[in-house]
């Protein structure tokens, strides 16, 4: 198995949430793993969160499983069951069609970084447990079905 140059691959910080939802992981940056190292069958992203940053809003999914592995620094899990600390070596998983809505918060003064796996039906959508929207192969929509402006990549 080849060694992965994480620095060949390109780190970004664009998100798809509509305004205002944007704002939490606006300090997020994420390197894809998956498609730049050739895996068809799961995702893997390489997460490094800044001071304050969220991964996410809360949100749980219903086709697809989640598994995190804490690398460095310190943060917090915030899930149905309140809020955990994280710390390097440190995981956490959550199975599909589990309604425990979760995010990892960077609530310390450095970065932090993980890596998240995923596999599974990415277009079983899921939903977020705060605020009103879910998640559909066609987008992000209000709970009844209204459908939010697309905007870029999430």
């Amino acid at each position: 198995m080849p060694k992965i140059d994480l620095d060949a691959i390109p780190q970004v910080n664009t998100t798809g949430y509509p305004e205002p939802f944007d704002r939490e992981v606006q300090g997020r940056w994420y390197r894809r793993l998956a498609p730049s190292t050739g895996l068809t069958e799961m995702g893997a992203s390489h997460v490094v969160l800044k001071p304050g940053a969220w991964s996410s809003q809360r949100h749980w999914h219903e086709g697809e499983d989640e598994f995190v592995v804490m690398l460095s620094g310190e943060a917090v899990l915030v899930d149905d069951e309140g809020r955990t600390v994280l710390r390097p070596g440190d995981l956490v998983a959550w199975a599909k069609g589990v309604r425990n809505g979760h995010r990892v918060e960077n609530a310390g003064t450095a970065d932090c970084s993980f890596i998240v796996f995923s596999a599974g039906d990415r277009a079983g959508g899921g939903a977020y447990s705060d605020i009103d929207m879910v998640f559909t192969p066609e987008g992000f929509q209000h709970k009844d079905g209204t459908p939010y402006p697309a905007r870029g990549n999430s």
